[in-house]
């Protein structure tokens, strides 16, 4: 029976190659890289913005994993997503969460892809890194929630932090009137002792679960302005918000005005609308507009000039609602 090889033991027995050297060598540069920044600290961190949700102190920017899963929202661009796969390799997305967590973004709010969480692991548990992780299960919402308390279970043992509804499904439930779902799966999440959260393109879902009472402890809901060439239309506004193309907030004003009356939480996310929207003019009317906290896809490259405009937005700055993190 064929041996199985691992990484390192390719690279152990091929060293003597010139092409396996130079392989190794440039991972071992990367490595000492990551492990420069992590061990240069947290420099920038003392003075970063941050609320909590619940006992957790969250940075005003979180790091978004779609760029780290290699999806991007690139519309009608296939290449891209190929591109960012390429660009951010295991070490690279090591390098990017090392990179946050010095210039203060101390979250990072990803899905369930296996290859990335393995690469979490190792930053978490070889590198030293410190970033508090907010997962989102792909698992089916469904009866008897076996597949998903699954995958619960293994984020509980990984040492995720807190846990929410993928907005996705729960655009989906609310629209086949399942909120009940949504409100067995928050509770499923609070009975391991972590935050739940809920996330929704749909303004509805946050609605649905407000009427309902629903125990959730954040949302996770996109938000920008309309002023960008392929924004939704007006007549949009009556569609199911899954059969939109190129949506990712449909009623940003009644977005606005709703969370006005929610007394959670509030992460918005697509606050770029997927690249549309410059940072600066995002990140202002975002938090100018009511959200707690700023999730942004960023490259390790834009990091530090993101998480800058953040700062320089506080404590300055009028706000439609009053903070709730």
């Amino acid at each position: 029976m064929p041996q199985l090889t691992d990484r390192r033991t390719f690279l152990k027995g091929s060293l003597a190659t010139p092409a396996a050297l130079a392989l190794t060598t440039h991972g071992a540069r990367a490595e000492e890289s990551s492990k420069a920044l992590l061990d240069e600290g947290q420099v920038s961190a003392n003075d970063f913005p941050c609320g909590k949700i619940g006992d957790l102190k969250i940075s005003r920017l979180l790091l978004g994993g779609n760029l780290l899963t290699h999806y991007a929202h690139s519309r009608g661009l296939v290449y891209v997503n190929h591109l960012a796969a390429h660009y951010n390799t295991p070490e690279k997305i090591i390098e990017t969460m090392a990179l946050a967590e010095r210039h203060g973004v101390n979250t990072l709010v990803i899905h369930t892809v296996p290859e990335v969480m393995r690469t979490l692991r190792e930053y978490r548990e070889e590198r030293g890194g410190k970033i508090q992780w907010i997962i989102c299960p792909t698992a089916p919402i469904e009866d008897g929630l076996e597949k998903y308390e699954s995958y619960v279970n293994k984020l509980l043992e990984i040492g995720t932090e807190a846990i929410y509804l993928w907005g996705v499904q729960t655009d989906r439930l609310v629209a086949d009137g399942r909120v009940d779902l949504i409100e067995q799966t928050v509770d499923l999440i609070h009975s391991k002792g972590l935050p739940a959260g809920v996330g929704a393109h749909d303004l509805r879902v946050v609605e649905a679960c407000e009427e309902k009472g629903i125990d959730v402890d954040f949302y996770i809901k996109t938000f920008h302005h309309h002023n960008y060439p392929n924004a939704p239309k007006p007549e949009d506004l009556t569609t199911p918000i899954r059969e939109v193309p190129g949506y990712w907030c449909l009623d940003p004003e009644g977005t606005v005005e709703f969370m006005k009356k929610v007394d959670k939480p509030w992460i918005a996310f697509k606050v770029m609308a997927a690249g549309a929207i410059p940072p600066k003019e995002a990140f202002k009317y975002a938090f100018e507009n009511g959200a707690d906290h700023i999730l942004a896809g960023m490259f390790d490259f834009e990091i530090a000039e993101d998480a800058q405009m953040v700062r320089d937005l506080f404590p300055n700055g009028e706000r439609s609602r009053p903070w709730m993190s």
